[in-house]
């Protein structure tokens, strides 16, 4: 009788654990690939009876949680955001079994509780098998809610976006992107074609799109950072190297000016003899120009790619919310197969025009490059993820993408740029007591737009000991200097992260 009994047991606790593992498989494994079926109602339902993760900020304040209902007598979880656009590009949204975007989607296995932990996965199925409620994990972000509001309020709608990070670790302290929306209309009627008209001030752009990591901008001067460091990194120049600068360079038979003062719009500013330190103080495009004559289109290209730029910077959000940064020709990112054979314009790129396009991610990672003396940090937005039940799931710890500059090379641009906040271009962003260093970009958008400039502003803070750094663009400013316009909302960032 024992011995039938024991094999009864057994072949009970063989199929529980088939149906246990098939279960696992079809339901979180292979979830992928059934949420791309459109007729599979089955799975909606399934995953709209999930208690959807929260997600929270770094001081714990929810981001993303979901509210129960009682629908033909099964409880249904909607997603809520109670922050009216304040994270919306960052967190995303998730409406259902196959409509998420942002930390919405990229993190759908752990908010669903459908994640690789093979315990808590396990966990999960025995709850669904017993008929309770699934509970997906916690996901915590790096996203200081202060700086992130900040960021929006100095933004004031204009189109543009901040990004604020640890330039030591590759913690992102904000992200902010505008226009934005308020993810609620989501799941409301009409409320998608709502977002769609939103446009922003700058008129042609579009609220679901991250300006953070896939808004294009010409860097301007900003650039002047990558083609400073092929010249320093190489030994071509010191910071002492001598020009003379009469306000333009000849470049194929034209003259390059210098941009206007911000005092003098239709004056070009002229400074005669000056250091490399200087110029970059100054912003001189005309000694820029000099130099990336002399080192040439390919070795300033090298040295972008060597920052990250011809790639998409790694991050926490889905790799299609990103685009990477480089020349672009056509709509389409450009790499000339020999860039010094005229292809490409050596001057211009030197000083951040030319056909470069950048996103204010990659260029606070190249601030923050500098700053951790010429080492990339990883960024990254999810600090932990937790289990229903308290216990850590994962955490991330900080990660170095590799050298990029030599040690002297990050001391001697660090150098620089402090110049540039104490005297040059940048004086909006000082601090007292704190030794900020920033970089200042106004970029030209063409004939179409006269006197009409991309603002930027990448520096980062307290200079001998970094603990942030920031990247500012704001779209389409009238007369919109980057010292003018953006410096003061890196300021107000530094200020805020910095408790100055």
């Amino acid at each position: 009788m024992n011995k039938q009994l024991l094999h009864i047991s057994v072949v009970a606790m063989v199929l529980l654990a088939a149906l246990v593992v098939s279960t696992t498989y079809w339901q979180s494994w292979a979830g992928a690939d059934l949420a791309n079926r459109k007729d599979n109602a089955l799975q909606l339902v399934v995953q709209l009876q999930i208690d959807r993760g929260r997600i929270l900020a770094s001081n714990g304040r929810p981001l993303a949680w979901s509210l129960p209902e009682k629908k033909n007598g099964l409880t249904i979880y909607s997603r809520h955001y109670p922050s009216n656009g304040l994270f919306s590009q960052v967190v995303g949204y998730s409406t259902g079994a196959d409509s998420q975007v942002g930390l919405e989607q990229s993190l759908n296995d752990y908010l669903t509780g459908a994640n690789t932990n093979l315990s808590n996965t396990l966990s999960q199925e025995l709850d669904r098998l017993g008929g309770q409620t699934v509970k997906g994990d916690t996901v915590n972000l790096t996203i200081n809610p202060a700086a992130q509001a900040l960021a929006m309020h100095d933004l004031a709608g204009r189109c543009g976006a901040v990004v604020a990070l640890n330039p030591k670790t590759g913690a992102i302290y904000a992200m902010a992107s505008s226009p934005t929306y308020n993810q609620n209309l989501i799941a409301q009627t009409g409320g998608y074609a709502k977002i769609g008209k939103i446009k922003g001030t700058c008129g042609d752009a579009s609220a679901l799109v991250d300006n953070a990591t896939a808004g294009l901008y010409p860097p301007g001067s900003t650039f002047k950072l990558v083609t400073a460091s092929a010249a320093l990194d190489t030994g071509a120049y010191t910071p002492t190297s001598r020009f003379y600068d009469p306000g333009y360079c000849v470049e194929y038979g034209t003259k390059v000016y210098n941009s206007s003062s911000p005092d003098s719009p239709n004056a070009h500013e002229t400074f005669g003899n000056v250091d490399f330190a200087q110029a970059l103080e100054h912003s001189i495009n005309a000694v820029f120009c000099k130099i990336g004559m002399h080192i040439g289109a390919g070795k300033i290209l090298d040295y972008a790619k060597r920052y990250g730029f011809y790639s998409v910077p790694p991050l926490d959000t889905p790799p299609d919310e990103s685009l990477p940064s480089g020349l672009y020709n056509k709509g389409k990112l450009y790499f000339p197969k020999n860039p010094d054979n005229g292809s490409v314009d050596p001057g211009r790129l030197a000083f951040g025009q030319e056909r470069m396009l950048v996103t204010p991610l990659q260029m606070a990672l190249v601030a923050s490059t500098i700053a951790d003396g010429g080492v990339e940090p990883q960024p990254y937005l999810v600090q932990s993820v937790q289990a229903p039940d308290g216990t850590n799931v994962e955490a991330t710890a900080p990660h170095m993408l590799g050298r990029v500059i030599k040690p002297q090379t990050a001391a001697e641009l660090n150098q620089m740029m402090q110049l540039v906040v104490q005297g040059g271009t940048g004086t909006n962003a000082q601090i007292p007591g704190v030794e900020v260093a920033g970089k200042t970009g106004t970029a030209e958008l063409g004939p179409a737009y006269p006197n009409i400039y991309d603002a930027w502003f990448v520096c980062f803070a307290p200079a001998n000991d970094p603990q942030v750094a920031v990247a500012v663009v704001v779209e389409k400013q009238p007369n919109g200097f980057g010292g003018s316009v953006s410096a003061p909302i890196a300021k107000d960032i530094l200020e805020n992260l910095l408790h100055k």
